[in-house]
């Protein structure tokens, strides 16, 4: 008999793609461990320390990380913070991962990118991030990639949706509850991406046994008010959805005006191609707001 493969997913508790990775991999029959900030501070001392008595005592084949500073306007007055979650934390995994002989799949971003092109960005695309949180999961990256692991994955993923936590078209949804329109971003252009789909190509992409950079979001590519308008229209809400400049709505941090990502590494080293994001938005609604909100 075959013995499970366990998993150590930092961010499995609480976080977006955290919880996603471990119903996934419970799902695949791996044995789950789940820790995130609450489990360790990682601004003590002794963070190095306690992260290695975490891996010690859960033995993973495979650690997940799925933690960062994700609080892109506040990251601009807050780099310290944002550095120590999305450098400084993926560097000390990745040094412990290399000493322990285990696997890493490290979660960064499409911030990485400054949207000056106008075709889906490779792997292979120059770097050029616009904000804080954008340079500082690109220094982790670069962390990591430094320690030439032999078993590593830093996946880039992009405007994320699922269970478990609030994001944007949860939010959506709500603020429509609440009232008649609402107003959203027309001028820039991404790739929508659900959690489930994401934990599960990742997934398959490590069994696969490859290594290296790799883009992984669902297919297609929307802006801001056609996702919005999308969910609100499959969720059956009587709401109008406004298009509007990012100028009517101004941030600390700049955005990329196009940051949709090219994921033919992907199906090259699985065959998988990942389904076009309408799809996978359909599931997540029915799934998540369908029983709480049962036709009248």
């Amino acid at each position: 008999m075959t013995t499970a493969q366990k998993a150590l997913v930092l961010g499995g508790a609480t976080g977006l793609v955290g919880q996603a990775l471990a119903e996934v991999l419970l799902a695949s029959n791996w044995k789950v461990r789940s820790a995130g900030r609450a489990d360790l501070d990682f601004a003590a001392n002794d963070a190095a320390q306690r992260l290695e008595a975490l891996l010690d005592s859960a033995r993973p084949d495979c650690v997940f990380n799925a933690i960062g500073y994700t609080q892109v306007d506040a990251a601009e007055e807050d780099e310290e913070a944002a550095t120590l979650m999305n450098r400084t934390l993926p560097a000390m995994l990745g040094r412990i991962v290399k000493e322990r002989g285990c696997a890493l799949v490290h979660f960064s971003t499409d911030f990485v990118f400054d949207g000056k092109k106008q075709s889906p960005y490779t792997p292979e695309d120059p770097t050029n991030p616009l904000s804080v949180y954008g340079r500082t999961k690109l220094a982790g990256e670069e962390a990591i990639l430094a320690l030439d692991l032999p078993k590593c994955l830093i996946i880039r993923t992009a405007w994320l949706f699922g269970p478990g936590r609030n994001n944007f078209v949860s939010r959506i949804l709500e603020l429509c509850r609440a009232k008649g329109s609402i107003n959203v971003v027309h001028d820039q252009i991404g790739s929508p991406t659900y959690t489930l789909d994401l934990a599960q190509y990742s997934l398959k992409l490590l069994e696969s046994g490859s290594s290296g950079l790799f883009h992984i979001v669902n297919s297609g590519q929307a802006r801001w008010v056609e996702l919005a308008d999308e969910a609100v229209d499959l969720a059956g809400l009587e709401c109008t959805v406004n298009a509007v400049p990012s100028a009517a709505y101004p941030q600390k941090a700049e955005r990329p005006a196009y940051s949709v990502l090219d994921c033919s590494a992907l199906t090259k080293a699985t065959g998988i191609s990942p389904r076009p994001w309408p799809q996978a938005l359909r599931e997540f609604i029915f799934r998540e707001f369908s029983a709480a909100d049962p036709a009248p």
